[in-house]
């Protein structure tokens, strides 16, 4: 299926990334490609994410609300309003921004949805996320950080996940041309947005999980992500000297098949090592926006709210693996083999993904889910303080 939408999106209904000429090379922010990428992402902020928050789901009563569309739309919407607006003001704070760049990083990946730009008929969605997100960029500068916007949501769901804002059986966006008109005019904004600000956001992705992109001349990098399909797929696609300013976003985790959470501590770390060529020697700037340490798709809500996990067998159709006590919630109940794997698996991941030309782990905090979360990783002791101290350097032989 993503094999054919992504033909449908660039092919016929050409919507095509082109930056800068081959003659005419841009000059980005960031010096991608002779710099690493080291980053993290702001999940959960300004796109409610189940998992990243459950409290805030748990708190409704209601358990028909499973995203933001039903977050607004089965509940009081002043109630609404006031939960999100407090949110937002609390979740992320220029103290993060403080904390992110002291831990040695230098970009933030910060996921918002359409509905911040714009609202349609009959469309449920509470407003008010766009001073957070211009606030989030001048906290950025203070502190030397990079900010890639990234379109996490889209008119219709590209994806069907609660965390495009709408979670659905099947995902709507690409077979509705007034989605992508809508789309592509919000992509637009965005980039009227930030026009001048190339030294703060010099990257834009205008659609998570999907490879979409719209046409804009300046120095801003377009990030496009692989549609889930692997980078051979991708060879030739858009480069120099051809096309410049493109680079290609992929995500890598290794828990949403039973295959996956079947594998043991080492089977991780090696399919972790085993990215390596294919980063190594793909043809654009290429940059793992997601990933995480977490081996395990343990999280509550991680697959939906009031969706089980593979690990342990509660997730429909899945075969138990063993029990998720203690590989996720409170670093507390995490036992000292495990942070030193979680250390041993970080660590693989970044050195592979290196061998590109970077990286951003999802997500900055959670509630709930400290495997998966960079602030808690720091605190225990399984993420160093300095991305490039390394323990186990040659871990990928």
């Amino acid at each position: 299926m993503l094999r054919r939408v992504a033909s449908l999106s660039f092919l016929t209904l050409g919507l095509l990334s082109r930056l800068a000429l081959g003659d005419n090379p841009i000059n980005p922010g960031f010096p991608y490609g002779s710099e690493k990428v080291r980053g993290v992402n702001l999940g959960g902020w300004l796109v409610l994410e189940p998992w990243i928050t459950p409290s805030i789901f748990d708190n409704t009563g209601n358990p028909n609300i499973v995203d933001e569309w039903t977050f607004c739309q089965m509940q009081d919407r002043n109630t609404a309003m006031s939960v999100l607006t407090n949110h937002w003001n609390t979740w992320i704070t220029e103290s993060d921004f403080a904390a992110i760049a002291a831990a040695g990083l230098n970009h933030v990946r910060l996921p918002i949805g359409y509905w911040a730009f714009e609202v349609g008929p009959g469309e449920p969605y509470c407003t008010g996320q766009l001073p957070y997100l211009q606030q989030a960029v001048s906290w950025a500068e203070t502190y030397g950080l990079k900010v890639i916007v990234d379109l996490h949501g889209a008119p219709g769901s590209q994806n069907g996940f609660d965390n495009s804002g709408q979670r659905l059986s099947f995902p709507g966006w690409h077979s509705n041309a007034t989605n992508v008109a809508r789309t592509d005019a919000i992509i637009k904004q965005i980039a009227s947005m930030f026009a001048g600000q190339e030294n703060v956001v010099p990257i834009i992705a205008p659609l998570n999980d999907f490879p979409y992109g719209t046409s804009q001349e300046g120095n801003t990098v377009v990030l496009l992500h692989d549609a889930f399909q692997p980078l051979s797929y991708w060879n030739g696609f858009q480069t120099p000297p051809g096309w410049q300013g493109v680079a290609m976003d992929t995500h890598i985790y290794q828990m949403f098949s039973q295959d996956e959470v079947s594998r043991s501590d080492q089977e991780h770390i090696s399919a972790a090592c085993a990215y390596a060529s294919s980063l190594s020697t793909f043809d654009l700037w290429i940059i793992v926006g997601e990933w995480t340490p977490a081996p395990t798709d343990c999280a509550t809500y991680l697959n939906g709210r009031g969706v089980g996990a593979r690990y342990d067998g509660t997730y429909p159709g899945s075969t138990f693996v063993g029990s998720c006590d203690g590989l996720t919630g409170s670093a507390s109940s995490f036992s000292s083999s495990y942070k030193t794997f979680l250390r041993q698996y970080w660590e693989a991941q970044v050195i592979t993904f290196e061998k590109g030309s970077g990286w951003i782990q999802w997500t900055w905090k959670a509630e709930n889910a400290d495997d998966w979360t960079y602030q808690a990783g720091l605190a225990n002791g399984w993420i160093p303080q300095n991305p490039t101290q390394l323990m186990y350097p040659n871990i990928c032989g």
